[in-house]
């Protein structure tokens, strides 16, 4: 039985809506976010989780429906977007799930249990993130707007991942919120019997705390270039940078790395690191330094250490557009420290999860920092988010990461 902390005793209403010219364009493109500034009609008693019914200037007819955010500058994210009247009900979500579900096919025959199940705006469900542990399923909530339906949208993501669990987590500004009874890391439905789950991802065991971890517990989105990282890193050394739970470290050792060493600001990160190793069979040693990335790769590079795979891959540096600049600036620093770290003929990663700062401006940033090391260098690859990550609007790719060879 599901908690009945799910219950809500809002009943949402139906908004008539409509938009100024631009934000009309916008919702007829499929764009996912409508700004209060595009609003030209809307009820005086609109409340977040109402359904708005958005309707053409023009024809008067519907172009899309969203569920309205009183809390938000982006007052209505959108959960459908096309030309008539539809119903939204438990088989109207029950669809969008199966939907999602069936991108993840491709993922699911490999021998991983753990994955991204709803991707937010990307699979039509704005503000809610869905998680899958082996047999743990962790939704997490950023809006309030799905307080009214997660009685009927719970069961139906619990189903068709065919969890025991499921655990919902709060953003904070839901935390701090006195509409529901929820709290941050409870356990709605099932067991749980350890609050730090096991898992596998292409074949390599690890663990995520699923009720105090950050986001879910775990970052999904880079396990492709994880999985290639480690495909190279046989015999090899390995620097592993802001590592937090040890994600390209762990599946370096695993593959057969020589020595490899988790570097993060974080102690509890790199005991969760070193523990993650030990969940699989390696002959490698595994180091950790803990403290600023900054600090620790100039005192590396003083000590003339060198690895022949340096990973570097930093939280987001802008979180607002008035960070952007020094965002790049940081970015470009990182890779002149790399390049330093990176032995003859190493290879150098570098990824970014930064939204604000485009793919191009990031590749473009990298390229120039190396040019100015004077080594030469090829790039061999540049990837985007994993296949369980998928991108339907431009402000949904966040996830970039380039691949450098030194020829030397």
């Amino acid at each position: 039985m599901f908690s009945d902390k799910l219950k809500s005793t809002y009943q949402p209403k139906r908004l008539a809506v409509k938009l100024n010219a631009k934000g009309e364009q916008f919702a007829l493109r499929g764009h996912p976010w409508v700004f209060s500034n595009s609003i030209s009609k809307i009820n005086h008693d609109a409340k977040t989780g109402d359904l708005a019914v958005i309707f053409s200037k023009s024809t008067n007819k519907v172009i899309g429906l969203g569920l309205f955010d009183a809390n938000s500058p982006i007052r209505i994210k959108m959960i459908y977007s096309g030309i008539g009247k539809k119903e939204i009900n438990a088989a109207f979500f029950q669809k969008k799930i199966n939907e999602a579900f069936q991108i993840r096919q491709p993922l699911l025959k490999t021998n991983t249990n753990s994955y991204r199940l709803l991707f937010g705006e990307n699979d039509s469900f704005p503000g809610l993130i869905a998680d899958v542990y082996a047999s743990v399923l962790v939704v997490k909530l950023y809006s309030e707007i799905w307080l009214p339906y997660l009685e009927a949208i719970l069961p139906s993501i619990q189903q068709t991942a065919k969890a025991k669990t499921v655990v919902v987590r709060l953003s904070r500004s839901l935390e701090q919120s006195k509409s529901h009874q929820l709290k941050d890391g409870e356990v709605v439905y099932g067991i749980l019997d350890n609050e730090v789950v096991e898992f596998v991802e292409h074949g390599v065991k690890f663990s995520a705390n699923v009720i105090k971890g950050h986001k879910t517990g775990y970052f999904l989105d880079h396990r492709a270039n994880r999985k290639q990282v480690g495909e190279w890193s046989k015999e090899k050394t390995v620097l592993d940078v802001f590592s937090y739970a040890g994600g390209f470290s762990v599946h370096a050792l695993y593959n057969g790395a020589k020595e490899v060493t988790s570097l993060d600001i974080s102690h509890q990160a790199l005991e969760i690191a070193v523990q993650n190793g030990k969940l699989n069979s390696y002959l490698g040693i595994h180091k950790t330094i803990a403290g600023d990335a900054f600090t620790e790769l100039n005192n590396l590079i003083k000590a003339k250490s060198t690895f022949d795979i340096v990973v570097i891959d930093p939280p987001s540096f802008a979180k607002q557009a008035s960070e952007i600049d020094l965002a790049k600036k940081k970015y470009a620093q990182l890779a002149a420290l790399g390049e330093k770290l990176t032995a003859k003929n190493g290879l150098l990663v570098l990824a970014s999860c930064s939204s604000r700062v485009m793919a191009q401006a990031f590749f473009d940033i990298n390229s120039q920092a190396l040019t100015m090391q004077h080594r030469k260098f090829m790039t061999i690859l540049k990837t985007g988010h994993d296949i369980d990550h998928p991108i339907s609007f431009p402000e949904g790719a966040y996830l970039k990461c380039g691949y450098y060879r030194f020829v030397d």
